[in-house]
């Protein structure tokens, strides 16, 4: 195979229009003038570095292996003579709008104490876009903010007199060791927050001994997330997958093969959104140029503006399967072999259902607040289970997604029956710091569970029962009954009167 010809900026710059359109990205020079109109984001941005080096807006949002799989071999026209680079050429194209300069710059990481903390830097510092997209939720915010403060209102009941100079975090998920109860919740495109996204919370997860679970919409293919870890010696990689089941059946189904060739053998079916709520921070939020256009996993939704918004969840949730049922379960066993979960289930009679159908387990979530407002927070769901559906703890595993902040939320879920918890937007918020903010916001959590832990009475996460904490606070608000204790439905409308 010949080598690839060398071309100087002299060259290149000459390629500079719509009709004959070439660009840099990492040393290697591209003719993009068939697939620019064709860009998912617009040929605006392409535009803007036409006959120039484009790495740094492509490298901010693409995968470095986007280029190669969406173009063929022939697109590839040379190499970049890097001797010939002049200040001139290597500067922003004019007619780019200058970055905003942040007001706020990240304190030192070890100056952050609590994944509130996370939180307040991410909204200084992301992109007003990324900051809109990762922490809106539905229209008025009600279950969202619910979701955290009923943790607030159950109490510990602590033992005092135990012997706790050494506590034991670590447990089980899916059979897999983990060293505390926790799992990075799957999240869209998190290359919006770093550029190694949805790979640098991987390896975080990795190093610290908890899973991550991989969205259909993460930023990266699946093979390049599981290829940034270190190869597991024994058993499945710490990855479970999370699926969005597409209108297209055959795009899931080979996405469902790719996963298992990669030795995932857990996947999360997300069942709480086969449409996204109203979330109005997000669509305020328009998306730049270079914003649009995200590749995803899938190759479905990316997302544009439209007269609606820039709403990202509502866009690029567009290819997902309305009409997913619980029929739907043997097609799905047809091609997945592994473990399946149910993630969204928001009372104990799905819950129920979910174990009568021989599902391996639950995530007790309302998507983080974000689809469908006044929905119960994760919490409350975990104990209408205990009061209406007791036996689905015996069958399944069940796990708590929504609200957690603290190591004592952590403990609280465990408590009450949960084998772990997700956490979605503290994992997000952490990104911000790269793999090693992840691994500063799991070390903080296993702080924080340990401490609870050893301040209620218990070495280890076996000994938690729901006799260490009182619920009486929420209690009149956990359902009694299938249907409403006393409202009912008119079966017939009222006869006209005469």
């Amino acid at each position: 195979m010949a080598e690839p010809k060398l071309l100087s900026t002299q060259q290149i710059a000459e390629h500079n229009t719509a009709k004959d359109l070439w660009i840099v990205v990492d040393g290697q020079v591209w003719d993009m003038t068939d697939f620019a109109p064709e860009h998912p984001g617009g040929i605006g941005i392409i535009l803007q570095y036409a006959g120039r080096d484009a790495s740094q807006p492509y490298n901010e949002i693409h995968a470095p292996s986007l280029l190669t799989k969406t173009l063929t071999s022939s697109k590839l026209v040379g190499t970049l003579d890097t001797s010939t680079i002049s200040d001139s050429w290597a500067k922003p194209p004019p007619q780019q709008n200058p970055k905003v300069q942040l007001k706020n710059e990240k304190p030192p990481l070890f100056t952050l104490l609590s994944t509130y903390d996370f939180e307040s830097v991410a909204e200084k510092t992301l992109a007003p876009k990324t900051w809109a997209f990762y922490s809106s939720a539905a229209t008025d915010l009600v279950t969202h903010k619910a979701n955290q403060s009923f943790f607030d209102r159950i109490w510990f009941r602590p033992r005092v007199m135990r012997n706790i100079r050494t506590r034991d975090t670590s447990g089980k998920i899916m059979g897999q060791n983990v060293e505390l109860p926790i799992m990075c919740s799957p999240a869209a495109m998190a290359k919006l927050v770093h550029p190694d996204g949805e790979k640098a919370i991987a390896r975080g997860c990795q190093s610290k001994g908890i899973i991550q679970c991989v969205s259909t919409n993460a930023s990266f293919p699946i093979e390049d997330i599981t290829s940034s870890l270190t190869p597991s010696q024994n058993g499945p990689p710490p990855l479970f997958f999370q699926l969005y089941v597409s209108k297209a059946r055959s795009a899931s189904e080979a996405l469902l093969r790719q996963v298992w060739s990669l030795g995932i053998r857990t996947i999360f079916l997300t069942v709480d959104s086969p449409l996204a709520g109203k979330r109005e921070a997000d669509e305020r939020v328009r998306m730049d140029d270079d914003q649009q256009g995200i590749p995803m996993m899938t190759g479905a939704g990316k997302p544009v503006n439209d007269k609606r918004g820039g709403g990202l969840g509502r866009i690029t949730g567009s290819f997902i399967d309305e009409g997913l049922d619980w029929s739907d379960l043997p097609w799905l066993r047809q091609h997945w072999k592994g473990k399946i979960v149910l993630k969204g289930i928001m009372c104990a009679e799905d819950a129920s259902r979910a174990a009568e159908e021989g599902l391996d387990g639950i995530v007790v979530s309302n998507h983080g607040g974000r689809n469908l407002d006044t929905s119960p927070p994760a919490i409350l769901i975990l104990l209408d289970l205990h009061r209406n559906a007791p036996h689905v703890f015996d069958k399944l595993e069940v796990y708590v997604d929504g609200g957690i902040r603290r190591g004592t939320d952590i403990l609280k879920a465990i408590c009450l029956g949960a084998t772990a918890v997700s956490l979605g937007r503290p994992f997000l918020y952490s990104l911000n710091y790269g793999p090693e903010g992840v691994e500063y916001l799991i070390d903080m959590l296993k702080d924080e569970l340990s401490v609870a832990m050893a301040l209620v009475g218990i070495t280890s996460l076996d000994q938690a029962h729901p006799g260490l904490v009182n619920t009486n606070d929420v209690d009149h608000l956990v359902p009694t009954t299938e249907g409403h204790p006393y409202a009912k439905k008119r079966s017939q409308p009222l006869k006209a009167k005469m």
